[in-house]
């Protein structure tokens, strides 16, 4: 562990390691296999990056997305550190070249895709040369129950049974206690050291508000919290991106739209424009995201309800990587249960995976139903106990709650008199409007104005009403139907028969969460004091100084250096090269590259 210590300080300019980094790093250097559960941002990275370092050999890293593998290989390069890929981007002669670098044993990180790398053809690659581990990075794509499966992922078990003296290790910020389970399985790991970090990620503070206008509400949490910083907004479908895309541009927020069905130039430009330059918003499906590695995403907005709680989880966990604050926020109403129920039931799939994905359903939707605290939900789900945050929105302004036993019995009785009585089944609309009184057009035609529940709830508004829809959706004691039409659902009898309380949350205006500074190397949720004044004038330098380094290299900001070594920079005013070392973040590559550049910056002041 002499030499990893060694090169965790003079390569990549930490002082020490971090959580379970230490333990990882020795077993895998000793030569035993791992899997690895570290939230995003928790230094997974360094836990194979190391071992290759260290081990004889190069470190064969397995990653799912070619388009990111170069912004990786860049990312170490900047350390020093020799690394290369293989993938269908380089030209025939690119890939002899890193080939004959590998068998020359000239590289200490490889990275490849399961797709390329279960060939024939690479894997004779692999035994000419000499491989020091096996990384299988986002390894809970093996799970088919999962948010990201690939089913390549299914083959990786060969790696073991091939080279059974060489330690494979299988990384992951997401999965539950299940996944856990399948990745061990599926990948050959039964007798692998486990090593499972704290899911929590306390930087991030978790909001959830009512859906009412989407685009206004958006824009409105940008600029009132985030404008001219970087951030993800997750949508349903690729025409919504678009909106919502043209939305934030013509309220004079920098956004661009990615989804599947853009050409694979147009989207590898999108994406390195978000990693290249600060401030962008990238509105997108899930087809954006995995190997997202930009540390200074200050926010994940949810346009619409993510279908599971690990896939929230994955895609709200690319905000705030370096540690500093950041927010996931989403908007979510009565239309997002309706999409996702129809969703699940429509589908081709066998009972039993429309039963998995129902529960998949369940919990998210019971984390946003929740007036307790989002990260004790969030945290429960993945098999860990905490205690209240302080730092997502019902724990910084706890909402009411109310007895709406009678209510629901209100609207699931109208729904089992429309069934009962006229053999029909209605949407939400028609539901609210028979409660609430009102003599429409559509009331009258269906003479629904004679029903015994018509004008009982003439107490509620329509969005008190079809939130409370909302909610027994979510508990089941409402389900939907053909057309999108309201049928009790599984749990609505006890709520029939008086036998079940129904107590709910209160719907709540837009709330304004405010958010905690947080030290980075530690993840506490210790207050860390702001820059102000000559302090932040000088990062502010720091900053323009490093955005036109990567400009002329053409490479992404954050791999110059992250904001929270330049803040370190401006805050401590090293003089010298030996008072620069010091920082975190700073080891002997960059020292040699930048150094003398950051010093003269610093001396300007």
């Amino acid at each position: 562990m002499s030499r990893a210590r060694e090169i965790l300080n003079e390569v990549f300019g930490y002082p020490d390691f971090r959580g379970q980094q230490e333990a990882i790093i020795e077993h895998v250097c000793a030569g035993g296999d791992a899997v690895v559960l570290m939230p995003t941002g928790g230094g997974k990275s360094l836990c194979y990056q190391i071992p290759s370092l260290v081990r004889d050999g190069t470190g064969i890293v397995v990653s799912p997305l070619i388009a990111l593998m170069q912004d990786q290989v860049d990312g170490v390069r900047e350390y020093g550190v020799r690394a290369a890929y293989l993938n269908s981007s380089l030209s025939r002669e690119q890939q002899l070249d890193v080939e004959r670098a590998y068998v020359a044993g000239q590289l200490d990180l490889l990275y490849v895709a399961p797709e390329r790398l279960l060939t024939s053809g690479c894997l004779d690659l692999i035994a000419r040369g000499k491989p020091a581990l096996f990384a299988i990075d986002e390894a809970h794509c093996v799970s088919q129950w999962g948010h990201d499966f690939r089913p390549d992922y299914l083959g990786l078990h060969v790696l073991g049974e091939r080279w059974p003296s060489v330690p494979r290790m299988a990384l992951t910020a997401t999965a539950t206690t299940a996944t856990h389970k399948e990745i061990r399985e599926r990948l050959g790991l039964e007798n692998a050291a486990d090593f499972v970090s704290s899911f929590d990620r306390p930087n991030i503070c978790y909001r959830i508000e009512p859906k009412k206008a989407i685009a206004k509400q958006l824009i409105d949490f940008i600029k009132g919290e985030h404008l001219g910083q970087a951030g993800i907004v997750y949508a349903i479908s690729r025409a919504k991106t678009e909106q919502l895309a043209e939305a934030l541009t013509e309220a004079g927020i920098t956004a661009l739209a990615y989804h599947a069905g853009m050409s694979s130039e147009d989207r590898r430009a999108v994406q390195q424009r978000f990693l290249r330059e600060d401030g962008l918003v990238v509105v997108a499906t899930i087809a954006f995201g995995m190997g997202i590695d930009k540390p200074d995403v200050r926010f994940v907005a949810h346009a619409d309800l993510p279908k599971s709680v690990e896939g929230y989880y994955q895609e709200t966990g690319r905000a705030g990587r370096d540690g500093e604050p950041a927010e996931a926020w989403m908007a979510y109403g009565l239309e997002d249960v309706v999409k996702q129920r129809m969703f699940i039931q429509s589908s081709d799939g066998s009972a039993h995976h429309k039963q998995q994905q129902s529960r998949l359903l369940d919990a998210m939707l019971a984390l946003c139903e929740t007036p307790n605290c989002r990260r004790v939900n969030l945290l429960a789900y993945f098999g860990e106990s905490s205690a209240p945050c302080g730092n997502c929105d019902n724990c910084l302004t706890p909402p009411e709650t109310w007895d709406a036993t009678i209510p629901a019995q209100k609207l699931l009785s109208t729904v089992l008199r429309l069934a009962r009585e006229r053999g029909q089944a209605f949407g939400a609309g028609q539901i609210v409007d028979i409660l609430r009184g009102k003599e429409t057009e559509k009331v009258k035609r269906w003479h629904h104005e004679t029903l015994s529940t018509f004008g009982i709830g003439a107490d509620l508004s329509d969005s008190e009403w079809r939130s409370l829809a909302r909610a027994l959706l979510a508990r089941q004691e409402l389900s939907v139907g053909e057309h999108n039409a309201f049928n009790l659902g599984p749990n609505a009898s006890p709520v029939l028969r008086g036998e079940t309380q129904v107590m709910l949350r209160k719907d709540a205006g837009k709330k304004k969460a405010r958010t905690t500074r947080t030290n980075a190397a530690t993840h506490s949720s210790k207050p860390q004091p702001e820059p102000t004044g000559p302090e932040e004038e000088l990062f502010q330098r720091l900053r323009e100084w490093r955005a036109g380094v990567a400009k002329e290299k053409g490479i992404p900001a954050y791999m110059v250096f992250h904001d929270t070594t330049l803040r370190q920079f401006a805050h401590t005013r090293p003089r010298t090269e030996t008072e620069l070392a010091q920082i975190s973040g700073v080891g002997g590559a960059k020292l040699q590259a930048y150094g003398q550049d950051v010093l003269a910056v610093l001396a300007e002041s």
